[in-house]
C-alpha cells in the first residue's frame, strides 16, 4: 500500500517517529523539560511531540519571542534526539485558550464564534457542562495573525536548525472545529452557508468518492451537482460547511509556514466516535470528511487521528485512505502502549507513534483529563498501565533496527500481528505444516514467499494476552523476530519443496545497525518456540524434498 511510509527524514534518510508527546504545559519551561528528555530516552524514543504555543511567542502583536524554542531544539541535540513542534495557534481541543491576550481582548477584530446566535460564549450541555468560546473560523484578520506568526515561527526553525535538523516536522493547531453545534451561527456564517459550494470541490469528491464513508458518500451520491450547501450535502450540509471552511483556514497557515520552510506538515483530530456533529469538535479532519480537507488543504502531509478508542485497529485503517501516511501524534498510555507500538510499525508501517502525557507512562489513568477531552474512558485496557521497562525494551530495539525497518517500508518483507486482532482474520490451515494446524489453537498467518509463520497467542500455556510478532524478511532464508506473549510455528509454503527446517536461530540485539548475537538458541529452546517476554531473534530456515 503506497501509503505505508513515513513522511520524516534525519540526515536525508527516512525516519520513524518512535515517539512520545508530552502534557500541554510541559514543554513551556525548558528547565522542566530536562528530567523529561531523561526519561524519554529511558523509554525509547527518538523524538517528541511539543508544544509551541502563540501566546508564548508573540505576547505582544508584531514582536516575537523565540528563546523557549532555542532551548529546547538545543535540548534535543544534546539528548540525540528529534522534535516535532506542536502549534497551539487559533485552535487546541477546538478551543481558543492558546491565542495571545490581544488577540482574545479585540472581539471585533477577531470574532469568537456563535454557537448559538449572538452568543460569543455558551455551556456546552451535552459536554459535561463544560463552558466554551472559540474564535470564528469565518475570522480573515484572525487568520492573517495565525499565518503571520506560525511563518515568523517556521523561519525562525529554518534559521538555527535547517543545517542539524532537529525539527522534523510540525503540526499545525490541534484538535480543530467546533463544539456545540455543526457549524458557527453568526449573520456571516448563515450568508456564507447560504451561499454556493466553491467550484471544484464537488468534482474532486466525485472522484474520489470510492474512499468516502457513508455519510459523506450519500450525500455526493444523492447532492445536487452544484448549489448550496444543503442542495449539495443534504444532511451533512452543516459539517461539511464547516469542514471545508476550517480547512482552508488551516491551508492559508500552513501554506505560509511552508512557504519559507517545508517540513511535513500534519493535522490532528478528535475522533467523532459515532457522535453528532458538535458533541465532537465538527469540521475537524475527522475520517468522514478528509477527502474535504484534502481538497481544501493541499499544504498538509499528513491527517492524523488521536486514538484513544478500543477500535485502535479500524481507526489506523480508516486513515490510511487517500495515501494518507499513518501519523498517530496521540494514544493511550495503558498495557497496550507496547505492542500496539510494535504493530504500528511492523503493520502499518506508521510514520509516527507518540503516546500522550507519556510522563505519566506506568502511573493510572486520570479518568477526568479523558471525559474533557475526548478520550473513550470506558476502554478497559485504561485500566492497567504500561509496564515502562518493556515499552522501553521495544522504543530501543525498533529505533536500533531503523535503517532495516524504513528500507521494508511498503512492502510485503515486514509484517506484524497483535493479539488483539487474533481471530479477525481468516486463516487457510490447508497451508500449514500437521505441527500447527489444529482448529482450536487460533493464530495469524505471517507469508514471505516459500516461507510462512503462524503466530499462536491464546494457549494456556502463553501467560500474557498482550501478544505481539513482528517479522522482517531480510533475504530469502533469514528473517528477524520481534516477540512476546506468542508461540511461533513455521512451515513451507513452497509445494515443491515442502519441508522446513531451522539452520540457525540467535537471540540478540542491534548494536550501531548491526546484528550482534548473544545466544545461540538451539535443543529446547528450539523445539518449542514460546515467548512470554520481549526477545528479538534472528533465524535462518531452508525447504526441501
Amino acid at each position: 500500500m503506497s501509503s505505508q511510509r513515513t513522511i520524516y527524514t534525519s540526515n536525508s534518510k527516512p525516519w520513524i517517529a518512535i515517539a512520545g508527546e508530552v502534557h500541554n504545559s510541559t514543554s513551556s519551561s525548558a528547565a522542566y523539560m530536562e528530567k523529561v528528555w531523561n526519561y524519554a530516552q529511558e523509554l525509547g524514543m527518538n523524538t517528541l511531540l511539543l508544544p509551541v504555543s502563540w501566546e508564548l511567542i508573540e505576547p505582544v502583536e508584531g514582536r516575537f519571542d523565540f528563546q523557549l524554542v532555542d532551548k529546547l531544539i538545543f535540548q534535543a541535540r544534546n539528548h540525540q534526539m528529534k522534535i516535532i513542534f506542536l502549534w497551539f495557534g487559533t485552535w487546541k481541543n477546538a478551543q481558543c485558550m492558546y491565542v495571545p491576550e490581544w488577540i482574545k481582548k479585540d472581539l471585533e477584530r477577531f470574532p469568537r464564534a456563535q454557537v448559538e446566535k449572538g452568543k460569543n460564549k455558551i455551556v456546552l450541555g451535552d459536554f459535561y457542562g463544560m463552558s466554551y468560546t472559540t474564535l470564528s473560523y469565518l475570522g480573515s484578520e484572525t487568520n492573517k495573525a495565525d499565518a503571520k506568526a506560525f511563518a515568523e515561527l517556521m523561519k525562525h526553525i529554518r534559521r538555527v536548525d535547517e543545517k542539524e535538523g532537529t525539527v522534523i516536522g510540525v503540526q499545525v493547531e490541534n484538535e480543530t472545529g467546533l463544539q456545540g453545534a455543526a457549524r458557527e451561527h453568526s449573520d456571516l456564517a448563515d450568508a456564507a452557508f447560504e451561499d454556493n459550494v466553491p467550484p471544484g470541490l464537488v468534482d474532486f469528491l466525485k472522484t474520489n468518492i470510492a474512499t468516502m464513508e457513508s455519510p459523506l458518500k450519500e450525500a455526493i451520491d444523492h447532492g445536487a451537482n452544484a448549489g448550496t450547501w444543503n442542495e449539495v450535502f443534504g444532511k451533512m450540509a452543516e459539517e461539511a460547511f464547516s469542514a471545508y471552511y476550517i480547512a482552508r483556514y488551516v491551508e492559508q497557515v500552513a501554506a505560509a509556514g511552508k512557504a519559507v520552510y517545508n517540513l511535513p506538515l500534519t493535522v490532528n483530530c478528535w475522533l467523532d466516535k459515532g457522535e453528532e456533529a458538535g458533541k465532537y469538535p465538527s469540521g475537524g479532519p475527522v475520517a468522514k470528511v478528509m477527502e474535504i480537507w484534502k481538497f481544501a488543504a493541499p499544504s498538509i502531509d499528513a491527517f492524523a487521528p488521536d486514538i484513544y478508542v478500543p477500535s485502535f485497529h479500524e481507526v489506523c485503517e480508516q486513515y490510511m485512505k487517500l495515501d494518507n501516511p499513518l501519523v498517530i501524534p496521540e494514544t493511550a498510555i495503558h498495557s497496550y502502549a507496547a505492542p500496539r507500538l510494535v504493530y504500528s510499525i511492523g503493520h502499518y508501517h506508521c510514520a509516527c507513534f507518540s503516546p500522550f502525557g507519556f510522563e505519566d507512562m506506568g502511573k493510572p489513568f486520570n479518568a477526568m483529563q479523558g471525559v474533557l477531552f475526548g478520550m473513550d474512558v470506558s476502554d478497559p485496557l485504561l485500566k492497567q498501565p504500561q509496564d515502562t521497562s518493556e515499552y522501553g525494551w521495544c522504543g530501543k530495539a525498533l529505533h536500533s533496527m531503523m535503517d532495516l525497518l524504513v528500507s521494508k517500508y511498503g512492502t510485503s518483507d515486514l509484517q506484524a500481528v497483535i493479539s488483539e486482532k487474533i481471530g479477525m482474520a481468516s486463516v487457510d490451515l490447508t497451508k500449514v505444516t500437521d505441527s500447527s494446524t489444529e482448529d482450536n489453537i487460533g493464530g495469524e498467518m505471517m507469508i514471505f514467499g516459500n516461507i510462512g509463520f503462524r503466530a499462536i497467542m491464546n494457549l494456556p500455556l502463553i501467560q500474557r494476552k498482550d501478544g505481539v510478532c513482528m517479522i522482517i524478511k531480510e533475504s530469502e532464508e533469514t528473517f528477524y523476530i520481534l516477540v512476546n506473549g506468542c508461540m511461533l510455528a513455521m512451515f513451507s509454503a513452497d509445494p515443491q519443496n515442502p519441508n522446513l527446517d531451522i539452520l540457525s536461530l540467535e537471540e540478540g540485539a542491534f548494536v550501531n545497525g548491526k546484528w550482534t548475537a548473544e545466544r545461540r538458541l538451539n535443543g529446547d529452546e528450539v523445539a518449542s518456540l514460546m515467548f512470554n517476554n520481549y526477545t528479538l531473534l534472528k533465524l535462518k530456515v531452508f525447504t526441501y524434498v
